[in-house]
């Protein structure tokens, strides 16, 4: 386990980072007033994402292979990073759903019904708080290795 403590280190560094995001989307009202720009301006917290992916190898990277580090062994961390970001995106969404934002859903439901994107029973099935637990559970790892493969690429070492 000693050897993954950088990843689970970056993995809890990621979630709070999420966190972070959703308090600013929050305050900046797209959870409310101006929820119709949400699916817009929440695709930018890749950039932020990215950065922690970046972070995270370079860590490995010099505390771990001492400044050497294959595409394999960045890959490798990559992978064990998004694990950890995996297991914990349950609790995330948590924190987001009940303590950031517990009006969200209510919000986004009423929204897409007045707008006639979805039906009342369509909206409550797909925005609640198990629809995005079961969908970042899927989606962490997916992203997280696709980030892993490029991020990898650009931090390994040219002679490792």
């Amino acid at each position: 386990m000693k050897s993954f403590e950088i990843e689970i280190k970056w993995a809890f560094i990621f979630i709070l980072v999420g966190l972070f995001w959703m308090v600013l989307e929050r305050i900046f009202g797209l959870h409310d007033i101006h929820i119709a720009k949400h699916a817009i301006y929440t695709n930018f917290v890749a950039i932020p994402a990215v950065a922690v992916y970046v972070y995270a190898l370079l860590d490995k990277k010099k505390n771990y292979y001492k400044g050497k580090m294959s595409y394999r062994q960045g890959l490798v961390s990559g992978i064990f990073l998004s694990v950890g970001v995996t297991v914990l995106t349950p609790l995330s969404q948590l924190i987001t759903s009940t303590l950031i934002s517990p009006n969200y859903f209510n919000n986004v439901i009423n929204y897409v019904v007045e707008k006639g994107q979805m039906t009342q029973e369509q909206a409550a099935d797909y925005f609640n708080l198990k629809s995005y637990i079961i969908q970042g559970v899927f989606f962490a790892p997916v992203m997280g290795v696709l980030t892993s493969l490029i991020v990898a690429f650009a931090v390994k070492s040219k002679q490792a």
